[in-house]
């Protein structure tokens, strides 16, 4: 995985500039920004504050919301905690953070960093455009997936526009998928005269246009894949053919950002703060209140994974792997977090890790679909190949060993020969790949169905959550432009590419 080397004056000044300038940010969809007095800054000091605020939402509420959707963890019985979740309680007050984030924040200051010119008339800011374009793509796919239509053509405009139209959400994501296609040809095409290179200013890739073109290309195949039972076949493979046309592939190595995490205070990689440890090394109660349920528990054991020891912890009582339901009411002897496993090393791994947006192994598990769906070429030889180099990837990622003679047995949904339906063995391999690290379990769920005996939780009324819903604050904000919903939308209303 690719780290940042950053000396310590220059980690402290970076820092500085990240904790000033996400301290500036106003509110959602900046209704209280005055358009006539912007804020002053330039591409180099925004465009790290834009990612850092995208790992930290991906790394944190998405993540968590994605794993217990997909049911990975489970509350022990010494804790009231996640409630809501347990009970798949979606309302317009559930997780808003992931809307108003991504436009309060994200959105606001990658279009700042999209939209700016050289005062001077001489720099050329192509390769910023490139990196905005592709995170927002990144970004705007997730808020299709989890709500539907959401402010498209007439958002991030500042004072411009505080109540913009709510766009289709099929419409949307077409526009994405052109935009991916513009920044991966123009990263491959930089202006070489007076361009200017964010360098490690851009704390995911350093300015590497080329790894960036591979990054739009990846994000641009996920959202084909996504559309893959939408009866789009030609749609899929012209866009495919548009990726093959740029010549820059998929992307070969993970994709994660660190600006310079550290042990300090509010200065950890966003999930390991989150999900694991303070800066003391004391852990967060989130730490002790988020244990494995049986169901991954009983997945990885018997399948002989080896993964096991990565993802999840002996318990602390008797260094047992033990999971337990998901359910606000466990008995008590037997199921505390002292009893249960806590999230493994394979994930917390340090404060200074880097925080994933996208994994290899995804990349991989996505062109094995597209071979196995005949959008790409090369038959059942090459998908089962690009399969067994994801299960590697991920081995790779969580510090695993012996992937190979993990994914030789003779179990369905493990061994490519062996598995009878080659779409649920790459989504059941995902799964299994990207717990602890990733939303797209619950969405991919949402899309396949795999793995087809995921429980539900014990008080979720044997159903779950398709979408969420939009914020209270839009109701209050943009009320004429706003799509009315009901509770029964976040498990009925299935977005446009189910």
């Amino acid at each position: 995985m690719m780290k940042i080397k950053i000396n310590k004056i220059g980690r402290i000044l970076l820092i500085i500039c990240l904790t000033v300038l996400a301290s500036c940010s106003d509110d959602f969809l900046d209704v209280n920004d005055n358009p006539n007095n912007p804020p002053t800054s330039t591409p180099k000091l925004t465009l790290p504050v834009a990612q850092q605020q995208l790992a930290n939402l991906y790394g944190t509420s998405m993540m968590y919301l994605g794993q217990y959707f997909a049911y990975s963890y489970a509350v022990p019985s010494n804790w009231s905690a996640n409630g809501d979740l347990l009970r798949y309680n979606v309302t317009n007050t559930f997780y808003t953070n992931i809307f108003e984030s991504s436009y309060a924040d994200i959105f606001k200051n990658l279009t700042f960093v999209e939209e700016y010119a050289d005062p001077q008339g001489v720099l050329d800011y192509s390769s910023y455009k490139v990196i905005t374009e592709t995170l927002s793509g990144f970004q705007y796919q997730y808020l299709v997936d989890l709500y539907g239509d959401v402010p498209y053509s007439e958002a991030n405009q500042r004072g411009g526009n505080t109540t913009p139209v709510y766009d289709n959400e099929e419409t949307i994501y077409k526009n994405v998928i052109d935009s991916l296609t513009t920044a991966a040809n123009l990263a491959l095409n930089i202006p070489s005269e007076n361009s200017e290179n964010p360098g490690d200013s851009d704390i995911i890739l350093h300015g590497d246009m080329t790894a960036w073109a591979q990054f739009a290309n990846t994000v641009k195949l996920r959202m084909l894949m996504r559309m893959s039972n939408s009866g789009q076949d030609s749609y899929i493979q012209e866009q495919i053919a548009l990726i093959d046309a740029n010549g820059a592939g998929y992307i070969t190595d993970n994709i994660s950002a660190n600006p310079g995490y550290s042990q300090n205070a509010d200065q950890q990689t966003p999930v390991y703060g989150y999900l694991g440890y303070q800066s003391t090394g004391v852990e967060t109660d989130r730490h002790d209140f988020t244990v494995a349920t049986d169901y991954a528990i009983d997945l990885l054991d018997s399948t002989n994974d080896p993964r096991i020891l990565r993802i999840y912890t002996g318990s602390d009582n008797a260094d047992e792997l033990k999971g337990v339901n998901q359910s606000i009411n466990l008995p008590g002897e037997g199921f505390t977090s002292d009893d249960l496993s806590a999230v493994g090393p394979g994930i917390l791994k340090s404060a200074d890790q880097d925080q994933p947006l996208m994994l290899l192994s995804e990349a991989l598990f996505l062109q094995a679909e597209a071979v196995t769906r005949g959008y790409i070429p090369g038959g059942d030889a090459v998908a089962m190949n690009l399969y067994n180099q994801a299960i590697e990837a991920s081995f790779d990622y969580l510090e695993a060993e012996d992937a190979q003679t993990y994914y030789s047995q003779a179990i369905e949904n493990v061994s490519w020969a062996s598995s009878s339906d080659k779409i649920e063995a790459i989504i059941t391999q995902k799964w299994i790949a990207l717990n602890g690290i990733s939303i797209e379990p619950w969405i991919e769920y949402t899309r396949t169905g795999f793995p087809t005996d995921l429980p539900t939780s014990v008080d979720g009324g044997n159903r779950r959550p398709i979408r969420l819903l939009y914020p209270t604050s839009e109701y209050s904000r943009n009320s004429d432009n706003v799509p009315p919903t009901t509770t029964e939308d976040a498990f009925t209303k299935n977005p446009f590419w189910k």
